[in-house]
């Protein structure tokens, strides 16, 4: 896939450098030429100077062959801005924009436009690093009924089995997070001290899932 970067900041380069280690054609579009130095001799993707709202400059970077565009520049206005020009202009179905304000991250959203509120995303980061305790909600299908969650395991749940966890809490374990890796348990997956637990869960049952994981497993087997 081509893929298009408005800004080369240190999230913007080292978002081109992991695309391209993926295999994937990057262009990188910044209206600053020194900040491509970023990238690294390696780097052998496009580098645009340029507006990234900029329907040519948006051309010259490959707009209307790409499959995505992501706009994570210094500026909240530019940034909507071009993801908007990316979507509605070249009919880019793939678009991201990084807002710093959580309130306009909200309002963009709604008009769907998929954003990364930078200040809300690590205030809620920090806060699952100080207060690990209940259940933080990562994703919620349409009709909230479903959510994809973080939620605290009690140290007491070490060296049992997922499927433990799972029949005991009513949950689905959709993935770990294990020294910084995700990793997909089976049955058989042991859980070990500092995993991450990310779980689906009924809505309506969080409560009941925060109290089970809390307590840790029943007495008997693994």
């Amino acid at each position: 896939m081509h893929i298009v970067i408005m800004g080369c900041g240190r999230v913007g380069a080292a978002l081109a450098q992991t695309l391209e280690r993926q295999g994937h054609t990057v262009a990188v579009v910044d209206q600053d030429p020194t900040a491509f130095r970023r990238l690294g001799a390696g780097f052998g993707g496009r580098r645009v100077t340029g507006v990234g709202f900029d329907q040519d400059t948006l051309r010259e970077a490959g707009i209307e062959e790409a499959g995505a565009f992501a706009a994570v520049s210094s500026g909240d206005n530019s940034n909507i801005i071009a993801a908007r020009v990316a979507r509605e202009m070249f009919g880019i179905e793939n678009v991201a924009a990084r807002i710093y304000d959580p309130r306009r991250a909200e309002v963009y959203q709604r008009l769907g436009i998929p954003t990364v509120a930078t200040v809300r995303w690590t205030a809620d980061q920090m806060l699952r690093r100080l207060l690990p305790s209940g259940a933080e909600p990562l994703w919620r299908d349409p009709s909230g009924g479903v959510q994809l969650a973080e939620v605290h395991t009690s140290p007491a749940w070490v060296g049992h089995k997922v499927s433990k966890l799972q029949e005991e809490t009513g949950v689905r374990v959709a993935f770990l997070t294990r020294l910084g890796e995700a990793m997909l348990p089976t049955s058989e997956t042991v859980l070990q001290e500092g995993d991450l637990v990310h779980v689906m869960m009924r809505t309506d049952e969080v409560e009941k899932v925060e109290a089970a994981f809390d307590e840790g497993p029943e007495e008997g087997g693994r």
